[in-house]
Parts: C-alpha cells; structure tokens; sequence
C-alpha cells in the first residue's frame, strides 16, 4: 500500500507515532499479563516500523 502525506500530515503522524510508543512503553512496564504484555510488543513493534519507514523514505529514481 502507498500512501502520499504532505509535510505537515508526516510530521503529525511521526509526533503521534512517538507519543504512541513511549505510552506502550510504559503500558509494556506496568503490565502482569504476560500474554497481554507480548501483544503490546508486537504492536510497539509494528509502530517502529512505520516510524522508521517516515524517517526513511524510499528514494524515488527518475
């Protein structure tokens, strides 16, 4: 899937994203559940990776 943001909409999004895991961090730390705490893994992990892919995007060849 491709999806064009413009600036403002990226860095939103990369603001959110940010804001998202450090709050899954802390869920991660307060959780007993250990079924519940890899579940917040995954998902923190998947974040990372739409992050890491805004930090880093593909470069286009012409």
């Amino acid at each position: 899937m491709l999806i064009e943001l413009t600036e403002a909409q990226c860095a939103e999004l990369q603001r959110l994203l940010e804001g998202s895991l450090g709050d899954l961090s802390t869920e991660i730390a307060d959780t007993d559940n250990p079924e519940y705490r890899e579940l917040l893994r995954q998902r923190r992990a998947v974040l990372e990776s739409v992050l890491f892919q805004l930090d880093n995007p593909p470069r286009v060849s012409e």
